[in-house]
């Protein structure tokens, strides 16, 4: 199974917010559509960033509420770990285990195509370890 599998059935709608915003926004953006993260991008859909839930709460137990008025640029993870749709949903699993993240933006031709998280992923790597366990029992109730 590959990661356009996963964006063929989910869609491909991203939810991305320009590098400029407040935390605040992107902390609405995040609540209004319960997500756990947004790409940064200026427009173009290349991917300039990407802001986790979790920077903001790291932000905000730093500086207090004062954190909400700083820029998504100035908090966003610049350099993204991105996937393609040719990967597999085990390669996906390995990047966002190695990079301690739970968003994968998936990018074609330079440009934002979509995003997989953890539970994308996962709900995805159970469905194929039910279909292999019905598949050897099949072959054991022939055999």
């Amino acid at each position: 199974m590959t990661v356009k599998s996963i964006l063929d059935e989910k869609g491909r709608d991203v939810m991305t917010i320009a590098p400029d915003q407040t935390l605040a926004e992107a902390a609405s953006i995040l609540a209004q559509h319960r997500i756990g993260a947004v790409v940064v991008t200026r427009g173009d859909r290349k991917i300039a960033g990407i802001l986790s839930e979790r920077d903001i709460v790291r932000a905000v137990g730093e500086s207090g509420s004062d954190a909400l008025q700083h820029t998504v640029a100035d908090l966003m993870t610049a350099k993204v770990q991105v996937c393609r749709e040719h990967h597999t949903v085990n390669q996906v699993m390995e990047m966002m285990t190695r990079g301690r993240f739970r968003h994968l933006p998936v990018e074609e031709n330079g440009k934002l195509d979509g995003i997989v998280s953890i539970g994308d992923v996962v709900k995805r790597r159970i469905l194929e370890v039910e279909r292999e366990a019905e598949e050897i029992k099949q072959y054991i109730a022939t055999a």
